[in-house]
C-alpha cells in the first residue's frame, strides 16, 4: 500500500472515531461539573437544558437557567444577566431555589447582595459545601450535593443533601428536587411563613398583563414602584389541580400548579408537582402574577386566616425530607390530564 494512501485511512479512521467519540457524548443526559466555574452543566444530547450554579456573590446555589427542548429561555434573566423589558424587583429571585423565610428568626428567602452589611444579621445563607455525586446516563442524569444552612457568623443551622434527578424526552425536560434537611446542635423551628419553599423566577412572558402601577417589597423592605409595562408578548396562566386559574391559585393548596405561555411561538407550559409525602401536602401556591412562582409546603394559616397554624420543628439530628417534580413542556401546553398522570407516576417513587 502506497504511504500518501495509508495517510489519508489513517487520517479518515481518526476523523471517524473523534465523530463517534463526539456524538457517544452528545447523546443522554450528561452531568458535567465545572469546580473552577463554581457550577454543574446539565446537557440533554448536547444542549444545555440547566445549569447548578454556586457563584460566590449569591446566597444560595440555584439552578440557572432553564431552557425548553427547544432551547427558549424560561427563566428572568434579572439580576445576573439583564435582558430589555424586565422587572428589576426581588434581587433574590433567580432561577430556581429552594429555602424558607423564617428558620429560627432568619429570613433565607429575601437574603441577596442588596442586604446592607448592618441588616444581615436578619438573614441566613445556604452554603454550597461538595458535589457527592455527578452521574450522566442515556435517560437519566443525577446530581447530588451538599449544603449548609448557615446563620450570618457561618454557623450552621442545618445541613442539607439534595438529588436532582434530570429526565425527559421529545418536547419534555422534568427535574426531581429531593431535599433532605437535618437539625444540628441546636432545634429548628420552621413558622408558618409565606416566603417559601421551592420557586422558579420566569421570564417576562409568563406573566400576567399588568395594567396597573404595582409596589414591590425589595430585599430592603423599600417598597419599589414598578410603572405600567409593555405588555406586548406578555400571556401567562395559572392553573392548579383544583381547576381555579390566574391569580385565584394563590394561597390555595394543590396538587400541582401550572403556568402557560406562548413564548417565540413555543406554547409551553412550566408545572411544580408536590409530593404526597411531603410535611404540609398539599402545599400552597405562592404564585404571583409578576412572575414569581411557588409552591410553599411550610405556609398554612399564612395564606388562609381559617387554616390551621402549622410550625415544623426539628430536634438536633431530626431530619425531613421534601419532593418536587418540575416539568417544563414545550410543542403544547401540558393539560390537567397530563399533569394527573405526572403526578400519579411522582407520587409512586
Amino acid at each position: 500500500m502506497q504511504t500518501g494512501t495509508l495517510f489519508r485511512m489513517m487520517a479518515l479512521g481518526a476523523i471517524l472515531t473523534g465523530l463517534s467519540a463526539c456524538g457517544q457524548a452528545s447523546r443522554g443526559i450528561e452531568v458535567l461539573p465545572d469546580e473552577a466555574q463554581k457550577k454543574v452543566d446539565v446537557r440533554y444530547n448536547g444542549q444545555l437544558f440547566t445549569s447548578y450554579i454556586y457563584p460566590d456573590d449569591m446566597e444560595k446555589p440555584v439552578l440557572y437557567p432553564l431552557y425548553t427542548a427547544k432551547g427558549t429561555v424560561v427563566t428572568r434573566g434579572f439580576p445576573r444577566d439583564p435582558r430589555p423589558n424586565e422587572r428589576i424587583d426581588h434581587p433574590h429571585h433567580v432561577g430556581l431555589w429552594f429555602n424558607f423565610g423564617d428558620v429560627n428568626g432568619l429570613d433565607f428567602w429575601n437574603n441577596s447582595y442588596a442586604v446592607p452589611a448592618d441588616q444581615k444579621a436578619g438573614y441566613g445563607s445556604i452554603r454550597h459545601r461538595s458535589i457527592l455525586l455527578a452521574q450522566s446516563g442515556e435517560k437519566e442524569g443525577r446530581l447530588t450535593v451538599a449544603a449548609d444552612w448557615t446563620d450570618y457568623r457561618e454557623q450552621t443551622i442545618l445541613r442539607e443533601k439534595t438529588e436532582f434527578v434530570f429526565s425527559g424526552e421529545g418536547d419534555r425536560r422534568i427535574v426531581e428536587r429531593i431535599t433532605t434537611l437535618t437539625a444540628q446542635q441546636d432545634t429548628v423551628v420552621f413558622t408558618d411563613n409565606k416566603e417559601g419553599l421551592i420557586a422558579i423566577r420566569v421570564d417576562r412572558a409568563f406573566e400576567e398583563p399588568s395594567k396597573e402601577p404595582e409596589l414591590f417589597t425589595d430585599a430592603n423592605g423599600n417598597e419599589t414602584s414598578v410603572p405600567v409595562m409593555n405588555n406586548e408578548g406578555v400571556n401567562g396562566v395559572y392553573r392548579n389541580s383544583e381547576g381555579l386559574e390566574k391569580g385565584e391559585v394563590w394561597g390555595k393548596p394543590a396538587r400541582w400548579v401550572s403556568l402557560s405561555a406562548e413564548k417565540n411561538g413555543e406554547a409551553i407550559s412550566i408545572a411544580i408537582l408536590d409530593h404526597k409525602d411531603n410535611p404540609g401536602y398539599p402545599a400552597h401556591s405562592h404564585a404571583r402574577g409578576y412572575g414569581l412562582f411557588s409552591t410553599n409546603n411550610l405556609g398554612s394559616r399564612v395564606f388562609d386566616p381559617a387554616a390551621p397554624l402549622f410550625v415544623l420543628t426539628l430536634a438536633p439530628g431530626e431530619s425531613t425530607t421534601f419532593k418536587h417534580r418540575i416539568v417544563i413542556q414545550t410543542s403544547g401546553y401540558l393539560t390537567d390530564a397530563d399533569l394527573n398522570s405526572l403526578a400519579e407516576d411522582f407520587y409512586r417513587h
